[in-house]
Order: C-alpha cells, then sequence, then structure tokens
C-alpha cells in the first residue's frame, strides 16, 4: 500500500504541478503545490480512493447490457478518465477523488441528493430519470464494448459513458454535455457551480464527469 501511495505522490509531484494556480475553480483555495499535497493526502484517508483505480478508467471494468438494467440513484459525484494514460498525466486516483470532493459541495448547492436524482434504465430501451428533481426521459442505446451511452430526449439529447464503481455505477459525460444538463434540468445559469465543471475540464485532458449512482 505504501509503494502505491509513494507512486501516486511522485505522479502528483511531476506531473501535475499546475494543480497550485486554482485548477478546481473559483470555488477552490488551493495556491501551492503543498496545499494541493495536502488536500491530496486528506482525500486518501476517506477509504475510496486507494485500491478503485479501474472505476476511474472509461471502460476498463465493462458493464453488460443486463447489469445496467434498473434504477440508479445519486450517490455522489462522478469522475473518470477516458485512458490510463489520461488519468496518470493528471496525477492519478487521488487526484480523481479530489475532484469528486470539489464537485460535492457544488452539486449539494444545486440541491442533487438521492431522493430527487435517479436514473431508470428499462429493458425497452427507454429511460427515466430526474436531475434534481426536474425530470428527463426518452430513448437510450449502450455500448458495453465501448462502455458508451446516449440519451435522447425530446429537448436534449446526450452522449456519455456508464462505468463501474464501488458502490455502484457511474453516469458520465464531457463537461461541457453535463452543463447543458444541468443547465437544461435545474434551469441554472451564471451559477459559480458551472464555472467550476467548466474548469476542470480545462485543466485536464480526458476527464469525463457526472454522477455516481447506486442501487
Amino acid at each position: 500500500m505504501s509503494i502505491l501511495v509513494a507512486g501516486m505522490l511522485c505522479l502528483l509531484t511531476t506531473g501535475c504541478g499546475s494543480l497550485g494556480s486554482s485548477v478546481l475553480g473559483s470555488g477552490s483555495s488551493t495556491s501551492s503545490n503543498g496545499s494541493v499535497l495536502g488536500d491530496v493526502l486528506g482525500a486518501m484517508t476517506n477509504g475510496e480512493t486507494i485500491g478503485n483505480v479501474l472505476s476511474s478508467v472509461i471502460g476498463l471494468d465493462k458493464l453488460s447490457q443486463n447489469q445496467l438494467y434498473g434504477t440508479w440513484t445519486y450517490d455522489g459525484p462522478g469522475c473518470a478518465f477516458t485512458s490510463s494514460s489520461a488519468l496518470a498525466k493528471a496525477g492519478g486516483e487521488v487526484v480523481a477523488t479530489q475532484i469528486e470532493q470539489k464537485l460535492q459541495t457544488q452539486y449539494a448547492q444545486l440541491g442533487l441528493k438521492s431522493s430527487n436524482t435517479y436514473i431508470t434504465f428499462n429493458q425497452d430501451g427507454t429511460f427515466a430519470s430526474k436531475i434534481g428533481g426536474k425530470s428527463f426521459s426518452g430513448n437510450y442505446t449502450y455500448d458495453p464494448q465501448t462502455s458508451a451511452v446516449n440519451l435522447k430526449g425530446l429537448l436534449l439529447s446526450l452522449n456519455g459513458y456508464v462505468t463501474r464503481n464501488g458502490s455502484g455505477i457511474s453516469v458520465l459525460f464531457e463537461s461541457k454535455k453535463l452543463l447543458t444538463l444541468i443547465q437544461t434540468m435545474a434551469a441554472f445559469s451564471g451559477n459559480s457551480t458551472l464555472g467550476t465543471i467548466s474548469d476542470i475540464s480545462k485543466n485536464y485532458d480526458g476527464v469525463r464527469l457526472g454522477f455516481d449512482m447506486a442501487k
């Protein structure tokens, strides 16, 4: 375990030096590499950081079509990278966890919780969901080989990914798509949350953001 931790800290100090200048948007008070390492070490104590690397790379731990069916409720912010090299370049699993922690507060401000945010994937190719209590439904397609999912509603169509995590699945999108979803469902504009989500995408190549979901 100590070797893994040391390796991740090495990645952080060599590949993530730019984290020191408000990488995570206006809501971040991080101003030095020392502060970043402090945040990362704090993230490592939450019991969810180490040993969950597969869930931070889209497509490594595939979900079958049958496993997708059912109702999934909001369990927290989700984050994953499109490749293991993108994850390594960002600084490792600890940074993915740090991003999720930054989003946690922002999502709470938007009122997202398990009682009002969920998605149901039906066997007939339809889905029904709520984001912060706002309904979004339509048809979907899912490719188990690429983990790609397409959600097509009356007013909005989204391309994303579904990947496993420790407690269920993550439904993830490119940051611009996530912004569109939140703006459409929750009718927010100019909110600092949206700026935070946008800033994350500018500072990490290959990151996808969204929602952790559990049954």
